[in-house]
């Protein structure tokens, strides 16, 4: 089977990528081995939350100042200050309403009471603009009884260091009892399946009630809303007396899996092949070419390509291993930036730099990947599999993803990607 473009890896930055391809007419296929770090998303995308421990508050001038290496420098700042405004209509043409700007920062709460800086959040998720001036007045926070992936104590103990007062609620549905006789079934995507029309309506009855009793201003409740669209958190919205925010829970991520089946769903609309639960084996190389591939569920039956890219992610997804000797790419065995002293990898302080977070395969500055040396003139690499940044600790590993995705993509329709 022969396509324009092949993508190894079906998460944000694959889908990004393959999205905006198929939008210009091209023949996609994206092979996804079924799971990807978005099913585990906070709520929110980052661009560049910190620097030298310190949060960023304007993110653009930020980038400026970081080190040639990093994904940020290779696209440009002129590159970047264009694509951060394409972002957030691409998920609203697929369904997903994210809101934010990249010239400053917005807070999110976090599911253990910490805001955490962000640029871009999901509908209905609880920000703020300076966690020093929170204008959320007397706050309830509300949990579903027999759910155990949220921590109302956490949140609470966590807005008291603002001078926030709180109280807590716990609400029964009768819609859930299925769900409650074990507690592994009550996980926030399972619920979310369940809350909907009357079950949602009931809920809003018990809330508003609960409001009365405390006097609140503000309502915060966990993200067990909306698996397959918003309209469960507009519903619910609309029928409590009080704003109500989402706040994020332990994995899996409600948000995150909405986002990842719109993206997929929006990528099929348009025409695109998406291979589920396949993965890459192999590829074929000519001279300084990827010509092709093989993957576990077509067996000798190559994928063939002008143009490919690599979007595995890190050690999350598999997208680098390593052993006791050494750190690698498993699947092409492309070259890797990683020391080569295995105690360099990290550090046995947890809270200090972590160096493996910074390795991935060798690129370019047009993200093409190297093996043995060689430069692959049609093979790119997005998102968490780059080297060159440290994603946990700068809180920048979404904007390296969706940005570095649409460069890559941009490059392929304007003949940069190695088309013959």
């Amino acid at each position: 089977m022969k396509y324009d473009t092949i993508i190894i890896g079906g998460g944000m930055s694959g889908l990004v990528a393959g999205i905006r391809l198929r939008k210009a007419g091209q023949k996609v296929a994206i092979v996804s081995t079924g799971q990807s770090a978005l099913h585990f998303n906070s709520g929110s995308i980052a661009l560049l939350g910190h620097e030298h421990g310190h949060d960023i508050k304007k993110p653009l001038e930020a980038i400026e100042r970081l080190k040639p290496e990093h994904p940020y420098s290779k696209l440009g700042i002129d590159n970047v200050r264009k694509y951060v405004g394409e972002v957030a209509p691409l998920f609203a043409e697929a369904g997903i309403t994210l809101h934010g700007s990249a010239e400053r920062n917005h807070y999110r709460l976090t599911p253990i009471g910490m805001f955490k800086p962000a640029w871009l959040s999901f509908e209905g998720y609880a920000t703020v603009d300076d966690p020093k001036n929170i204008e959320w007045g007397k706050v309830l926070i509300v949990n579903l009884a027999g759910f155990i992936d949220f921590y109302p104590q956490f949140i609470e103990l966590g807005l008291s260091k603002y001078g926030i007062e709180c109280s807590s609620r716990t609400f029964i549905l009768p819609g859930l009892e299925t769900l409650r006789k074990s507690a592994t079934e009550m996980r926030a995507t399972n619920i979310a399946r369940v809350l909907k029309d009357e079950v949602i309506l009931e809920m809003a009855s018990q809330i508003n009630s609960y409001i009365k009793d405390t006097n609140a201003d503000t309502v915060l409740l966990p993200a067990i809303l909306g698996l397959y669209d918003e309209n469960p958190i507009r519903l619910l919205k609309s029928k409590v007396v009080r704003p109500v925010h989402l706040v994020s829970t332990m994995p899996m991520s409600v948000g995150g899996m909405r986002a990842q089946m719109s993206l997929r769903k929006y990528f099929m609309k348009l025409g695109g092949t998406y291979l589920i639960g396949d993965k890459v084996t192999m590829g074929r190389f000519e001279n300084d070419r990827l010509v092709s591939v093989n993957t576990q569920n077509l067996g000798d039956m190559p994928l063939e390509a002008d143009s490919f890219i690599l979007a595995t992610g890190s050690f999350f997804s598999h997208g680098l291993e390593a052993n006791p000797t050494s750190i690698y790419e498993p699947i092409f065995g492309l070259d890797v930036v990683a020391s080569a002293n295995r105690p360099e990898w990290c550090d046995m302080d947890i809270y200090k730099d972590q160096n493996y977070m910074e390795f991935g395969v060798v690129n370019d500055n047009d993200f093409h990947v190297y093996r043995d040396g060689k430069r692959i003139s049609n093979f790119m690499a997005v998102g968490a599999v780059l080297s060159g940044c440290n994603s946990m600790k700068e809180e920048s590993g979404g904007g390296v993803s969706l940005l570095t995705s649409i460069k890559v993509a941009d490059d392929i329709l304007n003949g940069k990607g190695g088309k013959k």
